[in-house]
């Protein structure tokens, strides 16, 4: 087994080893999800942290790791005799992303249980979990069919197994952990809430606090033993620091007035629901059994606040994660000096001495924890630097900028819109859009297993082993059941997609009002594609020429940021503009041939620069038709007079058109569109 780096080797990084100390001394308070940019240490502080667990008794045998003071009278292995236990280290257990339903889960085998009535059980990653911990890496890249089965188990503590009636239960309580990069998408609400606690990390930007980690790693690569030998005094140090905070816990007394803060911080930031209450109080009280303290004081409601709140304050995926420090502050000292506890801060507490030396004590808050980030929020354009407009469609007089061309504009509110999906039935990844064979969703049929069976189709089973009942002897109730009887469920439910933009930015959309409302509808599709688990991509085309924006990827507010600094003006090349999505989509069947695409083209229909622009752009559209690929074109045309410019390029497309008033959920223009009437007409 290799050598784990030392937790206490770890340069800086304060906040996320003080959280995951934080849960190590108490797991109720619900883990840690580490967010922040690639070779950052994360995954290696992580793994670093199970070698400072303290160690388990466990019943001998046990494959659930049941406690022998208090076994789970439901365990499929009990019951458990009393006495016989054996002492094992803590576990850590990887979630690989592209896990299946029955390595999470544990797997039943289906025709031992029908045919002989056994219920043979082989248990899963979260009966490995129990106990211990669970750490996923890029867990914002889960399957949501997965990320299901954790909210379950996380929600109760304990894991069922069920198929078609055989049902296995057993307990997995554990401490959650994930990583990872918000450049490759967020993650899902639902999950996002169910981590205690949140760390944003980055690399120091100090040549020394550099150097000294490029140090440490190297000189653990030539000898990791040696190098974990050199600091074993400080992992010690550390593990019998979090063994005592664990026995002083039980002790430690959460006062009326800091229970008073914590209600007030979270009812001044209006976050949901009653978790951040409880989540808070939890970090408080173990915090101050770090610091070796009976009593909770403000400074520790304070940083449990920088802990379990800025993530639970994103309203959309488009809001950065942080806190306001100065109205944190000032809602803490309100609420604050009416209980009988001692106000003054312990110097040898998390907030005092010199925080977190060699021996791996982080300090508490310097000013530059996660709630720092929260300046770093989204470019928006500032209006006071916009270019007048002499009017719609006319010519942008900027100052500053070359001709023709316009600064940035605000993207107008978002909203709901309608459902725009692809035609047909695909097998891409699970989502929430367009019809697809998925694992799950409603059953349609059934087929031979192909591989180990997941979804058992009874009443197909049972009528592939009727007719051989007899010349298999069957003499009794039972039904004789071979393993070529055994018939997969065949499902229908829904998978993401790409959704290509191709965003017209060209003078004739320049208008400082429309260009909002334009904006305003792709963001509220980006918050569509969001929801419903696509991936996205943006191209824009003004001037001569096309770019590519935003290449393919599941962070759609990458994709958003992209959009609110996209200047207008200049000519419009319509035919380039599709032309490069259409580059962009061959590049993309080749990386992920699975994924079916849905190309939205922002635009008022025009078409102008070079040679027979109107063909020549048709011409493009046709491409798309050709290939059968789905497509809506948004038409951003407004005035009194129309052209109907966009309802014949969708026309060409072998899409449908959608003005910008239709595409909201609550239009009462028509019902909702889905692009397959219009294709099927196409073909």
């Amino acid at each position: 087994m290799s050598t784990p780096f030392p937790f206490t080797a770890v340069v800086g990084q304060d906040d996320l080893r003080l959280a995951l100390l934080l849960n190590a001394v108490s797991p109720a308070v619900g883990g840690v999800l580490v967010r922040g940019e690639k070779g950052t240490a994360k995954s290696t502080a992580v793994r670093a942290l199970a070698a400072l667990m303290p160690a388990l008794d466990v019943v001998s045998g046990c494959r659930f790791s049941c406690d022998p003071d208090s076994p789970d009278p439901a365990c499929p292995d009990g019951p458990h005799e009393p006495g016989a236990f054996e002492t094992r280290p803590a576990r850590m257990v990887e979630l690989p992303v592209g896990a299946s339903e029955d390595r999470l889960v544990g797997a039943l085998d289906i025709e031992r249980a029908l045919a002989e009535g056994v219920k043979a059980f082989e248990p899963g990653l979260l009966a490995d979990a129990h106990r211990g911990i669970l750490y996923v890496d890029e867990v914002n890249l889960l399957h949501d069919h997965l990320v299901d089965l954790l909210l379950d188990a996380a929600a109760m503590g304990a894991s069922y197994v069920e198929r078609e009636g055989v049902s296995v239960r057993h307990a997995a309580r554990f401490l959650l952990v994930g990583t990872m990069n918000p450049e490759e998408g967020e993650l899902r609400p639902q999950l996002l809430d169910r981590f205690g606690l949140t760390v944003e990390v980055a690399a120091s930007r100090e040549p020394d606090q550099r150097v000294e980690v490029v140090r440490r790693r190297l000189a653990y690569d030539d000898d990791p033993a040696g190098f974990a030998e050199r600091w074993a005094d400080e992992e010690s140090a550390v593990r019998g620091r979090i063994v005592a905070a664990r026995k002083l816990l039980p002790s430690v007394r959460l006062g009326d007035g800091a229970l008073r803060q914590i209600a007030a911080t979270c009812a001044a930031f209006e976050v949901d629901g009653m978790r951040a209450d409880i989540v808070m109080a939890r970090t408080a009280t173990a915090l101050a059994a770090w610091a070796g303290r009976t009593d909770v004081l403000a400074e520790d409601v304070r940083q449990a606040a920088l802990l379990a709140l800025p993530h639970r304050r994103r309203r959309n995926p488009f809001d950065a994660p942080g806190i306001d420090e100065d109205k944190l502050d000032e809602t803490l000292e309100e609420f604050g000096g009416s209980d009988d506890e001692d106000p003054e801060p312990d110097p040898d507490g998390p907030g005092g001495g010199d925080g977190g030396g060699d021996g791996g004590e982080p300090p508490q808050s310097d000013g530059e924890g996660p709630a720092d980030d929260d300046t770093a929020a989204r470019p928006e354009a500032d209006d006071s630097t916009a270019s007048p407009q002499s009017g719609e469609g006319g010519e942008p007089q900027p100052a500053g900028a070359g001709a023709g061309e316009q600064s940035a504009v605000r993207a107008a509110e978002p909203f709901r819109t309608k459902v725009l999906s692809v035609p047909g039935i695909g097998e891409g990844a699970a989502g929430r859009r367009s019809r697809a064979r998925t694992e799950h969703g409603r059953t349609t049929g059934a087929r031979r297993p192909r591989g180990t069976l997941t979804k058992l189709h009874l009443a197909a089973t049972v009528m592939a082993a009727a007719p051989h009942q007899r010349e298999r002897g069957r003499s009794g109730r039972g039904l004789v059941v071979r393993r070529d009887d055994l018939r997969q469920a065949t499902r229908e439910g829904r998978e993401g997609n790409l959704v290509l933009f191709v965003v017209d930015a060209s003078g004739s959309m320049a208008a400082r009002q429309r260009m909002s409302a334009v904006k305003g509808a792709v963001l509220s599709l980006l918050l569509d594609a969001y929801q419903r688990r696509d991936k996205v991509g943006l191209v824009s085309f003004r001037g001569t020429t096309a770019d590519v924006a935003l290449p393919p990827t599941s962070s759609v507010d990458a994709a958003a940021v992209r959009l609110e600094s996209l200047p207008t003006g200049g000519r419009t090349p319509l035919a380039a503009g599709l032309l490069k999505a259409h580059d962009v989509l061959r590049v993309e069947r080749l990386r992920d041939p699975a994924r079916r695409a849905l190309v939205v083209v922002v635009t008022d229909g025009r078409a102008t620069g070079g040679p027979e622009p109107v063909a020549l752009a048709g011409r493009a559209a046709r491409l798309f038709a050709a290939e059968g690929t789905a497509s809506v074109v948004v038409d951003c045309e407004s005035g009194p007079v129309r052209l109907g410019l966009a309802g014949q390029l969708a026309g060409e497309l072998g899409g449908s058109a959608v003005t910008l008033d239709e595409l909201r959920a609550d239009s009462i223009a028509g019902l909702v569109r889905d692009v397959q009437g219009t294709s099927r007409r196409a073909a």
